[in-house]
């Protein structure tokens, strides 16, 4: 599994880069390769929001143009699964293009990549200190209310895929020091009554710097999916 660092790039660049990786690893696929696929990582800047198919996801925009445009934030539709969320500098989004038929040892299913890449985020968060959980009936990464810092369940990390002839696109998004205002534009995920948090806002000045973040949230992936991790 390689791993290629975008750096920050806009939404709509980002995603032609997804599609063109696609279309290699089913190339692969064909020749033989033993690559598995390829990790894409990046921090999308301009800050966009994404809205999936989902019907009654962009009913989840409540800002209105003004407040985007005073924001700087675009709004970009997307073919992941999912509804509606967020992406910013200082937000970590991993797009793992991998072909679900040579992860696990013998193939992965869709519910248990979607398990994996939630348990390589909660083994990233834990490494820095940061105790997190799933939610039933809720995917994504949470971190459980607590007096010290909020009184509300609130989520970390956003997930969401789309598989095409068995390899995936889209993947995960983790807060380090993300803009928590921005969500504020929209309803989150489309859920009500949670909030949002940040390596920052659960860290402070411990919060660790991206390339750190990157590099343990890579190694534990490769845990989770039971693959070699190789820079491309």
């Amino acid at each position: 599994m390689q791993v290629r660092d975008l750096g920050r790039m806009a939404y709509g660049r980002a995603f032609d880069v997804q599609r063109e990786t696609h279309g290699g690893v089913l190339a692969a696929r064909e020749r033989g390769d033993e690559c598995v696929g390829t990790v894409l990582l990046v921090e999308h800047d301009p800050a966009v929001i994404t809205v999936s198919r989902r019907q009654g996801a962009r009913a989840h925009l409540v800002a209105d143009d003004g407040m985007l445009s005073r924001a700087g934030v675009e709004v970009c539709e997307t073919d992941r699964g999912g509804d509606i969320t967020y992406h910013g500098p200082g937000q970590l989004v991993v797009y793992p293009i991998v072909d679900l038929n040579r992860l696990g040892g013998g193939g992965l299913g869709l519910h248990g990549y979607m398990r994996a890449l939630e348990g390589a985020v909660m083994r990233a968060c834990a490494a820095f200190g940061v105790e997190t959980h799933r939610e039933k009936g809720m995917t994504g990464v949470w971190v459980a209310p607590d007096e010290a810092r909020s009184l509300e369940l609130r989520k970390i990390a956003a997930l969401g895929v789309r598989v095409r002839r068995w390899v995936t696109m889209h993947g995960l998004a983790l807060n380090v020091t993300t803009r928590l205002e921005h969500f504020g534009l929209i309803v989150p995920c489309g859920l009500t009554g949670v909030g949002v948090t940040s390596l920052e806002r659960e860290l402070g000045a411990a919060c660790p710097a991206m390339p750190e973040v990157k590099r343990v949230l890579v190694d534990a992936m490769a845990e989770e999916l039971g693959a070699v991790v190789g820079d491309e």
